[in-house]
């Protein structure tokens, strides 16, 4: 019987598995290198037919990679395009599509402002020549470009290079539209992106014709006129229909820079500007010289508009209100608006003239050169308001779109908030060196008061007690601060407050009409009361479509007690602190004075039962002032432009204030508060009003009468200013 022969063990077994399996892996990889070889060699020898040399591998080399890069600089711009496109809305061409009316509270229109498109003058019912003005200064290649005039912008270019300036500009009609629908007049680079972009965009989706139309409409031509056909309206009281060639010059000169050639403002900047449209339509082979020849030697004479004076800031912010409420829907689908405003023609004269009056005979001394003033009621309608000193020369509203800080102004909110925290405005604080890491706020002169109460501390002004508040409100400092920027949040200031550690005495940036409108809830028991310029909104058929109602508009948002006893410490500051000067006689006060470092702003916040008033001083370029505070040109401002205010109505009480004993009401316009009911007492007719030509005859006396004195003019001044109150007053 043969013999068997013994099983391999398992380590053998497996052995040779391995083996196995690592053959069928060489092999496999062999064959598939193989396989992958012979690929390579046969993609080679396809490659190989296509190989070329000479100058025609250059051109290949230079087609990849500008193939490469063209790729590349696709997708960026893609990426660049996203931000504007997200510009662009179901509705953008409606957005500024309304036309507003507005009137006084009496009825009496006032101003217009908007765009009625659809009831403008026809492209094709303007004259020729005022078409081929427009176009031959500014983008003689409109119908011949695609948006962006590559050809016009390298002239620019040169021609600016050549100057070492701006002569020339670049932008195409096309790009001028998308900048006026779309962006602001910013001069960033991200801007010029953006309007390339939206430009290309409307040369797809409107014809030229179209966005010529809506170009010459909707254009700001100066004097507050929007569109060709307002500008002519405006400055020749004719229709655009009717302009002759002269007239037709001067208005499309108006697009480079409607306030510096505004023909209202400077009648010979204007002329000039038009001779030289004039030159361009020669030049661009529009006219010839014998036809532009009659239009040089007769230029254009706009209508005399010297003695017209519109509340143009007040209508440029009541536009804006009105056009946020028809983009939020509340108007319906209306277009055309008759707005009955809040604004007081005789407050917002008295506005104007003071503000003009004061800065003429102190700016100089002071170093000072503008001024914004904010007069409302205490449920939020705002009577009055001036944004600047001349609206001819800058449209820039300082009482709504300026960020200045409001010094010693913002401290109410500060006390506010520890009167609704357990003090009172007896509570004892203690005027001492306080640091905040390696931060001292100072009072005046470096000097500390010791113990003394909140009136005491708010009445002088003084800067380390606000600063104790916030440390006092909680555990933490910074916990403290949220509380007073909760505080003034809740009251009516918008703008962004950061956490910083001079927060207490108003470091931080907030503009005039929400500090007037905050302030208004001292004065309307703790009442938020919004500021607003309609009081009712009418279509063109006469519909009313909005009405504000006080009632539901004006919820409470801070403890009357609380406001009471604000007002109270409010009231000690004009009648024993640093706001002397903005006293009413016989009728009670309340406010806060507000100067910053360096004396850059100053402010006067102040309020009486029946009107808020805010008024700022400063200069836009943040020139510091020479010494002026809070308590000086401001309060005197305030005084009188509420001396005005006051005549003839009913007096009330501010909340938590007794009124003056009645030995101490002189004349009829300082009249008792209301009774216990609420009832205003019947008061004595008001003085008589002066005319404004008496008014000016007495300060020309006054001035005469000032000038005739030995005393110096810087001296005089001086002696008339009170001293300062703090660094940061």
């Amino acid at each position: 019987m043969p013999e068997r022969k013994p099983e391999p063990s398992f380590r053998k077994r497996l052995s040779r598995a391995a083996l196995r399996l690592d053959s069928w892996l060489d092999n496999a990889v062999y064959a598939s290198w193989q396989k992958v070889r012979a690929g390579i060699e046969r993609g080679s020898d396809i490659s190989n037919r296509f190989q070329v040399s000479g100058w025609r591998r250059l051109l290949v080399e230079v087609g990849c990679e500008g193939l490469t890069l063209g790729t590349a600089g696709l997708i960026f711009g893609l990426m660049l395009m996203q931000p504007a496109i997200r510009q662009i809305g179901d509705d953008w061409l409606r957005r500024a599509d309304i036309a507003v009316t507005f009137e006084d509270r009496y009825g009496t229109i006032v101003g217009q402002r908007g765009i009625r498109s659809n009831d403008s003058v026809a492209l094709a019912d303007m004259p020729d020549y005022v078409i081929k003005a427009v176009l031959a200064t500014e983008d003689r290649r409109f119908y011949d470009h695609f948006g962006i005039d590559v050809i016009g912008t390298m002239r620019a270019l040169t021609v600016n290079s050549q100057a070492s300036g701006v002569v020339q500009g670049g932008s195409s009609i096309t790009q001028q539209l998308a900048k006026n629908l779309f962006l602001s007049n910013q001069r960033t680079l991200e801007r010029k992106i953006r309007e390339a972009y939206l430009a290309l965009w409307l040369e797809g989706h409107l014809s030229k014709d179209e966005i010529l139309k809506l170009y010459l409409d909707r254009a700001y031509m100066g004097g507050g006129a929007f569109g060709i056909e307002a500008a002519a309206q405006y400055y020749f009281g004719k229709s655009v229909r009717d302009v002759s060639l002269a007239e037709a010059a001067m208005l499309a000169g108006l697009f480079k820079a409607p306030t510096k050639y505004a023909p209202t403002n400077n009648l010979a900047a204007a002329r000039g500007r038009a001779n030289q449209v004039l030159s361009n339509l020669v030049d661009a082979g529009f006219m010839t010289e014998g036809q532009v020849s009659g239009a040089r030697r007769n230029p254009a004479t706009p209508v005399d508009r010297a003695r017209e004076k519109a509340p143009d800031y007040y209508l440029d912010w009541a536009y804006g209100e009105i056009a946020d409420l028809a983009d939020d829907g509340a108007l319906s689908s209306e277009s055309v608006f008759v707005v009955r405003t809040a604004l007081d023609p005789a407050i917002q004269a008295a506005a104007e003239n003071a503000l003009e009056s004061n800065l003429r005979q102190y700016g100089k001394d002071y170093n000072v050169h503008q001024g914004a003033i904010v007069i409302m009621e205490p449920d939020g309608a705002v009577r009055a308001m001036v944004g600047g000193r001349d609206y001819s020369q800058s449209q820039f509203n300082r009482a709504t779109d300026a960020l200045r800080q409001p010094g010693s102004s913002f401290k109410p909110f500060v006390y506010a908030t520890a009167l609704m925290n357990g003090f009172t405005p007896k509570s004892i604080v203690v005027d001492s060196p306080v640091c905040i890491r390696n931060w001292c706020p100072q009072n005046f002169g470096h000097k500390f008061s010791g113990p003394i109460t909140l009136t005491q501390a708010i009445t002088r002004s003084i800067n380390v007690i606000p600063v104790k508040i916030s440390l006092a409100l909680s555990k933490s400092a910074a916990d403290g601060r949220r509380m007073i920027i909760e505080t003034a949040r809740t009251m009516g200031i918008e703008t962004e407050l950061k956490e910083s550690w001079a927060l207490p005495i108003g470091v931080e940036a907030v503009n005039l009409l929400e500090m007037t409108g905050a302030y208004g809830v001292f004065s309307s028991g703790g009442h938020k009361a919004p500021p607003h310029a309609a009081l009712e909104i009418r279509n063109a058929k006469g519909d009313l479509l909005h009405k504000f109602d006080p009632a539901r508009e004006d919820p409470v948002v801070i403890d009357p007690k609380v406001i009471a006893d604000m007002n109270g410490m409010l009231n000690s500051v004009v009648e024993n602190g640093t706001a002397k000067r903005a006293q009413l006689p016989g009728i009670k006060v309340a406010g806060k004075t507000g100067t910053t470092n360096s004396y850059r702003d100053a402010w006067f916040m102040g309020f009486t039962g029946n009107f808020i008033g805010g008024v700022w001083f400063g200069n836009d370029n943040f020139q510091p002032m020479d010494e002026m505070t809070g308590g000086s040109l401001p309060a005197m401002t305030w005084q009188q432009v509420m001396a005005v205010a006051h005549q003839g109505v009913d007096i009330r009480q501010i909340p938590g204030v007794a009124p003056f004993p009645p030995g101490q009401q002189p004349s009829k316009a300082e009249q008792p508060a209301p009774d216990a009911t609420g009832a205003a007492q019947e008061a004595p007719a008001a003085p008589p009003v002066l005319t404004r030509n008496a008014t000016q005859i007495l300060r020309d006396v006054a001035v005469l009468i000032e000038q005739a004195d030995r005393v110096p003019a810087k001296q005089a001044a001086q002696m008339r200013r009170p001293a300062p109150v703090s660094a940061i007053e």
